[in-house]
């Protein structure tokens, strides 16, 4: 089944593919500040380091498969996908999950189905989805933005880390001591330690709604989303029913065990929940098409987000959330097609 970038989420059959992906990395540029600010030199390091090798395997999958490599590096899809990618995995990472990931994301989902256009998911949560599955330890080493001021590495050292490892300037209880599970990570084991979730939420490194660091994280990330949005970019469908059904399933699964189950803010403010809602379940190639089937869409994966996030085995269910819902396209679409002006039901 072949998928058409002209189609919804991306609003306007002239947009073209190149600029609308411009603009998805403006809208980015707020998120990636304020996680540099908290996580350092690591952020940056992640980004050039993806693009270099999304476009390296984007050239070989185009040469191999004999097809112009200037006009379809021209529409930067495999910078966005790159940069999306990056920003989903912790800074510092080893050079070789990045490798590992991005060989997933660009050739295997992207132009093994026959490049943009045709790949039925999203190829940056298949290669974080194959990473969270193969190391999940590597994948959850996050810099604590509690000790950022005293431990964050410099350019030099980040780079090192990156490329040598760490235990070439730490020992494993100091790296221990400076990184950190996600406040998803921490708040599910605390909860099934036995703690009330206001209890844990008045421990350091929380604020408002979810931790402190990934609060101002998220709302930079939802600035940019309301942009896209107020630029005609995406269609409003798929972020809002995805936010709107996450916290109505968080609310009413809160009022059923008070302070046994994190509040709807939390889930809305933690993790990569504005990220995906406003820049990956928009996908144009790999979400649904239809009015009716984005809000289904949107919907099922915020439920999915609740359900993976609070009962399976991994804290942040965006990838897989978006990979189910992937794969539910080509039936939504079928049983959502808006009914030709005219025409009867029954097909008469």
């Amino acid at each position: 089944m072949e998928f058409k970038t002209d189609n919804s989420p991306f609003t306007g059959s002239t947009s073209n593919i190149g600029s609308v992906m411009r603009q998805v990395l403006y809208a980015l540029i707020p998120g990636v500040l304020v996680m540099f600010y908290f996580y350092g030199w690591g952020v940056l390091i992640n980004i050039v380091l993806a693009i270099l090798i999304a476009l390296g395997f984007e050239i070989l999958s185009l040469w191999l498969r004999k097809r112009p490599i200037k006009p379809f590096l021209a529409d930067y899809s495999a910078i966005v996908t790159a940069c999306l990618f990056a920003l989903s995995i912790p800074p510092l990472a080893p050079w070789w999950i990045l490798m590992v990931g991005l060989f997933f994301a660009i050739v295997i989902a992207k132009h093994l189905y026959g490049g943009l256009g045709y790949n039925p998911f999203n190829p940056a949560m298949v290669g974080f989805a194959v990473l969270i599955v193969s190391f999940p330890l590597e994948m959850t080493q996050w810099i604590s933005p509690e000790f950022s001021n005293d431990f964050m590495p410099s350019l030099a050292d980040s780079l090192r880390i990156v490329f040598t490892g760490f235990e070439s300037l730490y020992s494993i209880d100091q790296w221990d001591a400076i990184t950190m599970a996600t406040p998803l990570d921490d708040m599910k084991i605390e909860l099934k330690s036995g703690h009330y979730f206001s209890e844990v939420m008045q421990t350091n490194g929380y604020g408002f709604a979810s931790g402190k660091a990934w609060e101002l994280v998220s709302l930079a990330y939802l600035g940019g989303g309301l942009w896209l949005l107020y630029k005609g970019i995406i269609n409003w469908r798929i972020p809002v029913s995805l936010l709107l059904t996450l916290a109505v399933v968080a609310a009413i699964f809160g009022w059923l065990e008070p302070d046994m189950r994190q509040s709807p803010l939390f889930h809305l403010f933690s993790g990569a929940t504005l990220l995906g809602a406003f820049f990956i379940a928009t996908d144009p190639v790999s979400a649904s098409t239809t009015p009716r089937g984005q809000l289904f869409y949107g919907a099922s994966i915020g439920f999915f987000i609740y359900v993976i996030r609070t009962w399976g085995n991994y804290p942040d269910a965006i990838a897989f959330s978006v990979l189910i819902m992937n794969m539910s396209v080509p039936m939504i679409d079928y049983f959502t097609q808006p009914r030709v002006f005219g025409a009867k039901s029954g097909g008469k």
